[in-house]
């Protein structure tokens, strides 16, 4: 149900959300929260007017989420990630500014990352990113053939150390 027995990182963590243009968020969300690793560092930088929907699988992270996450910014949904579109729309919003994503997609069920890239994609908007963390370059072969477009670095202070992915959405007009 977890990525990783250790929890992420600062340095992970930093690193991972440096690109992301704090001012200009204002729909950011996070696939697999678990127990809310990243959850602080985002909402402490998120605009005043910003929201932040975390989606995980788990009814124990989302119950946890729900009970120690008192933001009104903050929202933990039960859902899938494949589902993305539509628990974006329920939440009043039409595309997602960034999201963020440690699901181990090396281990997804088959047909299952696919899904997630491809509901990604959709679910972006023009300029937005795909922020993926993993312990194995394998998530590319989800993401890449929707996001052509991304950065990639290794963090090395993380236990284990972890890929990073910056997956690009561009606009219309820029291909």
């Amino acid at each position: 149900m977890v990525g990783s027995v250790i929890p992420s990182s600062r340095a992970l963590i930093a690193r991972m959300l440096a690109p992301v243009d704090w001012e200009k968020a204002r729909l950011f969300v996070e696939y697999g929260p678990g127990v809310g690793t990243f959850c602080q560092t985002v909402l402490d930088r998120l605009p005043a007017d910003a929201r932040y929907i975390a989606v995980d699988t788990n009814p124990d992270f989302v119950r946890h989420l729900r009970h120690t996450i008192a933001d009104p910014r903050f929202s933990a949904v039960l859902g899938s990630a494949a589902d993305i579109e539509r628990i974006i729309a329920d939440h009043g919003h039409d595309a997602a500014d960034y999201i963020l994503s440690g699901l181990p997609f090396s281990t997804l069920p088959p047909g299952v990352g696919d899904a997630i890239g491809r509901a990604t994609a959709a679910a972006l908007r023009p300029g937005g990113a795909f922020l993926v963390y993993q312990f194995s370059p394998k998530c590319r072969e989800f993401f890449a053939p929707y996001l052509p477009r991304y950065d990639h670095a290794m963090e090395w202070r993380n236990i284990p150390p972890a890929q990073l992915y910056w997956a690009w959405k561009d606009a219309p007009d820029a291909r």
